[in-house]
C-alpha cells in the first residue's frame, strides 16, 4: 500500500492489540464495565512494565533518541491524561474520544507524510526540521525491525483469517474468564486488570523483548506507546461512547491513575537518560508489582487480601533484585553522538565472515 515505516509500526501495534480490544469490547457490550476498563488500562500498565521495564532488564539498556522520546511521549501522556479524565468522570466517553482523535489525527498525518512533503503542511521551519529528525530516527529502527515486503492477495487472505481467529479466541477467553470469576467470587477488577490484561498483552511483550535485545530502542518505545494509545481509543473510549462505561469506582480510578503515573515516569527517565537502563527497568517492573498489590488490596477487604497485596510486591521485588545482582553485568557501550543514527548491535565475527564470503 506504500505506507511509511512509521505507519507500518502503528499497524503492527494494532494487530498485536486485537486481543485486548476484542476482550474489552466484549466485556463492555456485556455490561461488565469494570472488566472492560480493567482489560484496557491494566494492559497498558502491563505494557509499560513488560515492553519497557522487562525489556530494559533483559537487554541491559534500551538506547533512545530524545526527539523520538519527546515525540512519542507527548502523544502518550495526552492520551493517558484523557483516559484519567474519562474514568474519573470529568469527561464523557464521547468527549474523551473526540480529544483523543484530535491528538491522533495530526500524529498519524505526520507519520504518514513522506519526509520531503512534511514542509508542505505549513508548519514553522523549526518544527518541520525537528519533526523530520524525530521521524527519521524512529524509522531507521522500524525499517530493520519490520523489514516489509510488497504484499500479495495471499497476504490479505491470511491477514483476514488471522483476525477472525484472534477475535473469536478473545471473545471466548473473556467470557470464560468472566464466568470463572463469577463462579469463584473473583472481583471484576482483578479479572480484567490483572488476569485478562496480562494474557492479552503477551504478544506485545514478546515483540518488545525481541526488539530490545537487538538494540532497536525506538522501535520498542513505539510499540509500547502506540499499543497503549490504540487500547484507549478503540478498546475503551469508542465502545464506551456507544454503550457507556458505567459509574466510576475507586478501583478503576486507581488503575488509570497508576497508568498515567507510570507512563510519565517511563517517558521522563527515557528522555533524561537518553534511554532506559537496567536499574530503571527494575524500578518500572517493581512499580507494576506494587500496582498488582494495590489492586488485590482494594479488591479484597479481608486480612488475607491485605497481607497478600502488601507482601507480593516486596517479596518479588527482593527476589528480582537478588537475581539481578547475581547476573554478570554487561560491558558499557558508547552513547550515540547527538544527531547520529541509532546505535546498532555488533554482529558476531563469524556472521561477518560468512556474509563477506
Amino acid at each position: 500500500m506504500g505506507l511509511t515505516e512509521a505507519l507500518l509500526g502503528m499497524m503492527a501495534a494494532l494487530a498485536a492489540d486485537a486481543p485486548e480490544i476484542t476482550a474489552a469490547v466484549t466485556a463492555l457490550v456485556g455490561h461488565q464495565a469494570r472488566i472492560g476498563a480493567g482489560v484496557v488500562i491494566g494492559s497498558n500498565v502491563f505494557n509499560l512494565a513488560a515492553l519497557l521495564g522487562l525489556a530494559a532488564v533483559l537487554a541491559g539498556e534500551i538506547a533512545l533518541h530524545r526527539r523520538v522520546v519527546a515525540f512519542e511521549g507527548v502523544v502518550a501522556l495526552s492520551i493517558a491524561a484523557t483516559a484519567v479524565a474519562v474514568v474519573v468522570g470529568a469527561l464523557s466517553a464521547a468527549a474523551g474520544l473526540a480529544v483523543v482523535l484530535g491528538v491522533l489525527a495530526p500524529y498519524l498525518l505526520i507519520l504518514g507524510v513522506k519526509h520531503d512533503r512534511l514542509r508542505r503542511l505549513g508548519l514553522p521551519a523549526a518544527w518541520t526540521r525537528w519533526l523530520t529528525g524525530a521521524i527519521e530516527e524512529e524509522e531507521l529502527e522500524l525499517v530493520a525491525a519490520i523489514h516489509p515486503h510488497r504484499g500479495r492477495a495471499r497476504d490479505a487472505v491470511l491477514a483476514v483469517a488471522a483476525v477472525v481467529v484472534v477475535v473469536g479466541a478473545s471473545i471466548a477467553m473473556e467470557q470464560a474468564a468472566s464466568t470463572l470469576g463469577t463462579r469463584h467470587a473473583v472481583p471484576e477488577i482483578v479479572v480484567g486488570a490483572l488476569v485478562l490484561a496480562v494474557v492479552t498483552s503477551l504478544p506485545n511483550a514478546v515483540a518488545a523483548v525481541y526488539l530490545a535485545r537487538r538494540g532497536r530502542g525506538p522501535a520498542t518505545l513505539s510499540t509500547a506507546m502506540n499499543s497503549n494509545t490504540i487500547n484507549v481509543a478503540l478498546g475503551l473510549l469508542l465502545p464506551g461512547a456507544i454503550v457507556g462505561l458505567g459509574a466510576s469506582s475507586t478501583a478503576a480510578t486507581l488503575v488509570v491513575v497508576w497508568y498515567f503515573g507510570l507512563t510519565a515516569f517511563a517517558v521522563g527517565c527515557a528522555y533524561v537518560g537518553g534511554g532506559l537502563r537496567r536499574g530503571e527497568g527494575v524500578l518500572i517492573v517493581c512499580a507494576y508489582l506494587a500496582f498488582v498489590g494495590l489492586i488485590l488490596t482494594s479488591a479484597y477487604s479481608s486480612t488475607v487480601g491485605m497481607l497478600l497485596g502488601t507482601a507480593l510486591p516486596v517479596v518479588v521485588g527482593v527476589g528480582l533484585g537478588a537475581w539481578l545482582l547475581r547476573r554478570p553485568g554487561r560491558e558499557p557501550t558508547a552513547r550515540p553522538e547527538p544527531g547520529a543514527g541509532p546505535r546498532r548491535t555488533i554482529e558476531p565475527e563469524a556472521n561477518r565472515s560468512r556474509d563477506s564470503s
